[in-house]
């Protein structure tokens, strides 16, 4: 381009040849194909470069260079752990932490700052995957942990099983009405209409699983047995400062029934 723009500038132009040799009036002479004033004409010299088209200059202004830029000298580790410097049970705020203060360290330099936030992308979404398939996995993992368990914790855990959410919230909301109506009422008379209920009720939760009403008033009434001796060793070794002082013996014993009822009905297969 620049051989071009000289090789026109030096190519006689054919009307400036018809103009003729310096005369009174100060008439231009072209000489070889460049301009010449006449000597009280010229002003003072001037120099002007122009680069035109791509130098090497115009290639340095396009691109950026990162001389002066800090380089991190792991960006190239492909190991997102060692690329950090953090153990690989590390907690997510020292991986955080590790991950600001390299960007804070190594900002400006493109390649550093994506190998850093991709590093600590990759650690953040493992530990997310982790932590959705130990939950996915949990009752299998429970599974597992019973199958190596020894026989007799196999054969007592033969007789319980973990019911879904909504039947064991459901059950948990009516024994805790029917504990807190013992409660309302232990002033008047005490909490024998509210065993009776709940012991019904306990038998028919058992006989719904059980699909036998023998074993299941059997159960029931065990289970009440149970919780009621239960109760009564409990009890006296309360300290007597916690108690109300309205809160009779009696009630204190049906409450711990209350809780038995509930386990047996919901947990007993």
């Amino acid at each position: 381009m620049q051989a071009t723009a000289a090789a026109f500038l030096a190519r006689p132009h054919p009307r400036l040849l018809r103009i003729g040799r310096w005369g009174p009036d100060g008439i231009a002479l072209v000489r070889g194909g460049i301009v010449a004033l006449p000597p009280r004409l010229r002003g003072p010299r001037c120099s002007v470069s122009l680069a035109i088209g791509g130098g090497a200059g115009a290639s340095e202004d396009r691109g950026f260079s990162y001389e002066h830029v800090p380089v991190f000298p792991r960006y190239r580790i492909r190991d997102p752990y060692k690329l950090l410097g953090v153990d690989r049970d590390a907690s997510e705020e020292e991986i955080r932490s590790a991950r600001n203060f390299l960007i804070q360290q190594y900002a400006g330099h493109e390649p550093s700052e994506e190998a850093i936030e991709g590093a600590y992308e990759k650690i953040i979404m493992k530990s997310y995957q982790q932590r959705k398939k130990t939950k996915i996995n949990l009752k299998t993992k429970l599974k597992k942990r019973v199958e190596e368990s020894p026989s007799w914790v196999k054969a007592l855990l033969g007789y319980f099983e973990v019911p879904s959410m909504d039947i064991i919230s459901r059950r948990l909301f009516f024994f805790a009405f029917i504990a807190g109506w013992s409660i309302a009422t232990s002033a008047e008379n005490g909490p024998a209409f509210q065993l009776a209920i709940s012991l019904f009720s306990c038998i028919y939760f058992l006989n719904d699983k059980m699909k036998n009403l023998l074993r299941a008033s059997t159960t029931g009434f065990g289970v009440l047995v149970g919780g009621w001796i239960v109760g009564s060793l409990l009890v006296p070794l309360i300290p007597t400062f916690i108690i109300p002082p309205s809160w009779s013996l009696e009630l204190l014993t049906s409450l711990v029934a209350y809780v038995f009822l509930f386990l047996g009905c919901t947990f007993l297969k």
